[in-house]
């Protein structure tokens, strides 16, 4: 789930910061915390429950019904896996949809996180975003993601389905949520590590400053990932047309960590061509970041087609936005332009947090990490619900 946003945000926003106090809280002392607040007891008691079980280092079992099922798209059946939780009736259902990453729902944190949130009595489908799965953020995606949430309403009798999007996945939700084919469907919509501006962020990867929608900006390093990513998605305007295949298996192989295959194949590419290919493997970037933002400026038009900025005036849901405050894939500048772009009556909470390291938990987070982080899950559950 991985910068500060500005206080003068006028929607609900919760910054959680690390206070030098070593860590003397458990989330069951917070849950009594929840009581005392008057908080709703059960969904907090249900979130730190879930919370437990996916930063566990234990993998939680699979449930006995857990199983592979085909959506209808109008472009064919898609793959998804279906966690249904044994002895519910009429569960709340939700759709989670990965980021980009080659294993798709396969992905081992996407599993844990199913398995967790299931383990409350939610029915969970992930379905199987293929252009995300190889490295491209594409309108299609958005479809399928409609398809999936039709499939889950249908299991359910008021028809209402949550959506929860990680990192692009996450952007591309929320268009979903918001599409008017859909909208009437989705109950609760959750951003974690999302974009809200494909043009923005592809800005960052090429080492410009990211601004945040108060106008201030920072400047931090961002990952290698995305620049990689970027190249990958417009193999054909970085490389000749007779070397595209072979530049685009070189950075495949980068990008799912195999280095060695990938340096094997930049070594067949022509001179000029394998020394772009290894300025990326070698973080050489003030050698690519002309071109990046040359290609930025060509294709904006088409990147603003998978943006949340502009496409999310036809929100029905209730709106989280999670965001990890030192993200270096998609910065959390993206949260605060989220918050502006939401409608301000469908906004419920933005929480940036250092405890987040994109889309997963810090290993270590304080006291007051895990209150802010069990508030956050707390009334996703409680809206998921109904409440």
């Amino acid at each position: 789930m991985q910068l500060a946003m500005s206080s003068a945000l006028a929607r609900p926003v919760v910054k959680s910061k690390r206070p030098r106090t070593s860590v003397l809280v458990t989330l069951f002392a917070l849950v009594a915390l929840a009581v005392l607040l008057r908080a709703p007891v059960q969904a907090h008691i249900d979130a730190a429950s879930l919370l437990t079980t996916f930063s566990s280092k234990e993998a939680p079992a699979a449930l006995a019904d857990e199983q592979i099922v085909s959506i209808p798209t109008e472009r064919g059946p898609v793959r998804g896996r279906l966690f249904a939780p044994p002895g519910v009736t009429d569960p709340p259902v939700i759709v989670i949809v990965h980021g980009v990453h080659y294993k798709g729902i396969e992905e081992p944190r996407l599993l844990k996180f199913s398995r967790a949130v299931a383990s409350q009595g939610i029915a969970v489908l992930t379905p199987e975003i293929s252009e995300l799965a190889d490295y491209h953020v594409d309108p299609r995606s958005i479809e399928t993601v409609g398809a999936a949430l039709v499939y889950m309403s249908h299991r359910t009798k008021t028809g209402k389905v949550g959506l929860m999007g990680m990192s692009f996945g996450g952007g591309l939700s929320l268009i979903a949520a918001a599409d008017p084919r859909w909208a009437d469907m989705v109950s609760v919509a959750v951003a974690v590590g999302a974009h809200d501006d494909v043009p923005r962020v592809s800005r960052f990867f090429a080492h410009q400053a990211t601004p945040f929608a108060d106008g201030h900006a920072t400047t931090i390093k961002p990952h290698d990932y995305g620049a990689t990513v970027l190249v990958y998605d417009r193999v054909s305007d970085f490389f000749p047309k007779e070397e595209e295949e072979m530049a685009r298996s070189a950075l495949r192989h980068w990008l799912r960590e195999e280095q060695a295959e990938a340096r094997a194949d930049a070594t067949k590419l022509s001179p000029v061509s394998r020394k772009k290919a290894e300025a990326l493997f070698d973080g050489r970037f003030a050698e690519i970041d002309p071109e990046l933002l040359s290609e930025i400026g060509k294709n904006e038009a088409d990147m603003e087609r998978v943006s949340p900025h502009g496409h999310l005036m036809g929100m029905k849901a209730k709106v989280f936005v999670l965001h990890g405050e030192g993200d270096t894939v998609i910065p959390a500048s993206e949260a605060s332009w989220l918050a502006k772009d939401v409608p301000e009556n469908k906004l419920q909470t933005v929480l940036v947090s250092s405890a987040i390291v994109h889309v997963e938990i810090d290993k270590k987070p304080t006291a007051a990490e895990q209150w802010a982080l069990l508030r956050f899950m707390g009334e996703v559950l409680l809206a998921a619900r109904g409440g």
